[in-house]
C-alpha cells in the first residue's frame, strides 16, 4: 500500500527547502478569515489568490493553496456557532447543535468542540487518504450517475429528520427545497420556474439563497432581542472553556471515526461531496446515540458530528483529484488550475510519475491540520467576541456584509435580490415551524437529483433493469434503506420508552 522510497523522497522535499512551510500559517489564517466571511466560499477565497501562487514554485503553491482549502473548511462552522450562519454550505448541519449551544452561552464550549472535530477529521482523512488513494481511486471511477442519485436521494430522505419536530414537515420543506433547485435550464435543454427572468437560466443562485434563508430571516427574528446570549454571566470569552470543548471532543472517538469515514467516502464522489456528507454523518450520530431526542437543542455529539464529516470530505476530494485528475468540486477545480499554471496535469501518471510530491503534499497537510488547532485557538477566541456586540450594531453589519457578498458572488443585483427574497421565506418558514435547514438541502440536492436521473435514464434508455447491472448502486441503496429502517425503529422505541417511564411517573 505504501511506497517507502516514495516516502524517503517526500521526506527530502519537505526538509530541503522552507519556502513552502512559510506560506502555511498565512494560507490558514486566510482561510478562517474568508470561510467565517458569510457569502465568500471556499472557491472563491482560493479564485483569488491563485493568480499569486504563478510566482511560487510547485510545491509552496499548492501548500498555500490547500492550507486556504484546511482553514476555510473549519472557518465556515464560527458563524454557524455563532449566528446560525453557515459560512459555507457544509456547515449546515454544525448549525443544527453549534447554534442552540451559542444561545444557551456554551458559545466557547462550541466553538472549541467544532475545532477539535476539524482537526481530527482533517488529520484522519488524510491518513485514510495516505493508505487509500489506490483503491479509492478504483471505487470512485466505477461510479456512475444512477449511484450519484442513490446518494442524493438518501441526503434527501434525512431531511426528515433533521430538524424539528415533525417528519413530514422536514421532508415537505425539503422537498420544496428541491423544486426550488430544479427552477432554471436542465441539462435536456428544458426551461423551468424562470416566469421570464434571465438570471433564473442558471438556477437560483444557492449560496445567496442559503444566506437569505439561514442568516437573514434569523437576524429578522432576532429583532427584539439585545444580545445573542441574553444572560450577561455567560456572554464572557473564556479560554478554559474553549480547551474544555476540546477536550470533550475526545470523549467521543467514534462519533469522529464515523464521521471522518463518511466524509472521506463521500467527499470522494465528484459532485456530492461535504454538502451531504455532514448530513449523513449527522443523521447516523443522532440514530445510534441514547439521547438522540436531544440533538437539535444544542448537543456537542451533533457538532462532532458534522465538523468531522465535513473537514474530513477535504481529504476524499484530494484523494479523486490526485488520482483522477478529477474535481470534486470548486475548490479542488482551483487546485487542479493550480496543477495546469505549472505545467503539471493531475491524474494516474501524476500519481505513477511523482509518488514522493503526492506523498510530500499529503504530509503537508499533515501539519496544515495541527497547525489548524493553534491557528484556530486564537482565530475562535477572537471571533467569540461577538457575542458581546449589541445586535443594533451586528444585525445591520451581518446584513450588509452578507448584502455585498452575495453581489460579489453573481457581480450583479441578483444576489441580494435572492438574499431578500429568501430573507422573508425563511422568515415565514420558522414563524410556521417548517425547518429553513431542510429546504437549504433540499435546493443543494434539487439540481444533483435531475441531472443524475437525466443521465441514468439516457444511459439506460428507461429500462429499469439497469439497477440490476449496477451492484455499487444496490449495496447504496440497501445501506439506505437499513438506514432509515433503522431510524424510525429507534425512533418508536424511544417513543415507547418515553411513555413508559412518564406512566410509571404518573
Amino acid at each position: 500500500m505504501l511506497d517507502f522510497s516514495a516516502l524517503d523522497g517526500a521526506y527530502g522535499i519537505l526538509t530541503s527547502s522552507w519556502s513552502a512551510w512559510l506560506w502555511l500559517v498565512p494560507g490558514l489564517i486566510i482561510g478562517l478569515v474568508f470561510g467565517a466571511m458569510p457569502g465568500i466560499s471556499i472557491t472563491m477565497a482560493m479564485a483569488i489568490f491563485l493568480p499569486i501562487t504563478l510566482y511560487m514554485d510547485f510545491l509552496p503553491a499548492i501548500v498555500f493553496l490547500t492550507s486556504i482549502y484546511t482553514g476555510a473548511g473549519f472557518g465556515g462552522s464560527v458563524p454557524a456557532v455563532l449566528m446560525n450562519i453557515p459560512g459555507t454550505s457544509s456547515a449546515v448541519a454544525t448549525t443544527f447543535d453549534g447554534y442552540p449551544m451559542a444561545r444557551s452561552g456554551r458559545h466557547n464550549q462550541a466553538l472549541g468542540v467544532a475545532l477539535a472535530s476539524s482537526v481530527i477529521g482533517t488529520l484522519s482523512s488524510y491518513v485514510l487518504l495516505l493508505f487509500l488513494i489506490v483503491p479509492v481511486s478504483i471505487i470512485v471511477l466505477k461510479l456512475g450517475p444512477l449511484e450519484m442519485f442513490a446518494i442524493a436521494v438518501w441526503g434527501l430522505l434525512l431531511l426528515g429528520s433533521l430538524s424539528g419536530s415533525s417528519v413530514w414537515r422536514g421532508l415537505l420543506a425539503g422537498v420544496f427545497g428541491v423544486l426550488l433547485g430544479t427552477i432554471g435550464m436542465n441539462t435536456a435543454g428544458f426551461i423551468r420556474g424562470t416566469m421570464g427572468v434571465p438570471w433564473l437560466l442558471d438556477g437560483i443562485p444557492a449560496i445567496p439563497a442559503m444566506m437569505g434563508l439561514l442568516a437573514a430571516s434569523q437576524l429578522l427574528n432576532l429583532i427584539n432581542t439585545t444580545y445573542l446570549i441574553e444572560n450577561e454571566d455567560d456572554r464572557k470569552i473564556s479560554f478554559a472553556k474553549i480547551i474544555e470543548g476540546v477536550k470533550l471532543t475526545l470523549k467521543y472517538p467514534t462519533i469522529i471515526f464515523r464521521g471522518a469515514t463518511i466524509g472521506v467516502i463521500v467527499g470522494a464522489i465528484p459532485g456530492v461531496g461535504s454538502s451531504i456528507s455532514n448530513l449523513i454523518s449527522y443523521s447516523e450520530t443522532r440514530r445510534n446515540a441514547p439521547d438522540g431526542d436531544s440533538f437539535g437543542s444544542g448537543n456537542p455529539k451533533g457538532v462532532i458530528a458534522a465538523e468531522s464529516a465535513n473537514s474530513s470530505s477535504e481529504g476524499g476530494a484530494m484523494a479523486t483529484m490526485l488520482a483522477l485528475g478529477i474535481p470534486g468540486g470548486g475548490a479542488t477545480a482551483i487546485l487542479l488550475a493550480a496543477f495546469a499554471m505549472h505545467n503539471i496535469i493531475g491524474g494516474p501518471q501524476f500519481i505513477a510519475q511523482n509518488r514522493d510530491i503526492v506523498y510530500a503534499i499529503i504530509f503537508s497537510n499533515f501539519a496544515q491540520a495541527i497547525m489548524l488547532l493553534f491557528v484556530g485557538l486564537v482565530f475562535v477566541y477572537l471571533a467569540a467576541s461577538i457575542v458581546r456586540v449589541p445586535l443594533r450594531f451586528l444585525i445591520p453589519s451581518v446584513l450588509v456584509v452578507s448584502t455585498f457578498g452575495s453581489y460579489a458572488i453573481l457581480g450583479s443585483l441578483a444576489g441580494p435580490i435572492t438574499l431578500f427574497i429568501f430573507a422573508i421565506l425563511g422568515w415565514a418558514m420558522v414563524r410556521y415551524d417548517y425547518p429553513v435547514a431542510a429546504t437549504v438541502v433540499g435546493l443543494l440536492l434539487g439540481s444533483l437529483l435531475e441531472q443524475n436521473i437525466i443521465r441514468t435514464w439516457q444511459i439506460s434508455r428507461g429500462d429499469i433493469g439497469y439497477l440490476l447491472e449496477r451492484p455499487g448502486a444496490i449495496f447504496i441503496l440497501l445501506v439506505m434503506v437499513t438506514s432509515v429502517t433503522l431510524t424510525a425503529v429507534t425512533k418508536h422505541r424511544r417513543k415507547k420508552a418515553l411513555a413508559a417511564k412518564d406512566a410509571a411517573e404518573s
